[in-house]
């Protein structure tokens, strides 16, 4: 009663989509700090603030896809234990 596990790919394209989005966005960015009409301290402080967003999300996906793996697998064990349980139980057999 085992499924075979199914793995969850994306396409090439996908990917290349994503990171070309992520690119064209943070080269934007920048180039719009960059030309802002603004001091030095300014456009250094919204630099920085730009790389913190930046890793803060990459940090969250991993955090969100760490705890969904880890769920798989959880609910992975717990339906082996019913298969389990399943198998073994004879329904005719007398108490």
């Amino acid at each position: 009663m085992t499924e075979p596990s199914v793995k969850q790919q994306t396409t090439t394209a996908f990917y290349g989509q994503a990171i070309a989005s992520f690119a064209v966005a943070l080269a934007a960015v920048t180039v719009g700090i960059g030309y802002l009409d603004a001091s030095a301290w300014v456009r250094g402080f919204l630099a920085i603030s730009v790389l913190y967003l930046t890793t803060s999300a990459f940090t969250l996906a991993k955090v969100i896809r760490d705890r969904q793996e880890a769920d798989q697998i959880v609910s992975r064990v717990d339906q082996a234990r019913v298969d389990r349980l399943l198998a073994e139980h004879d329904p005719f057999a007398k108490p």
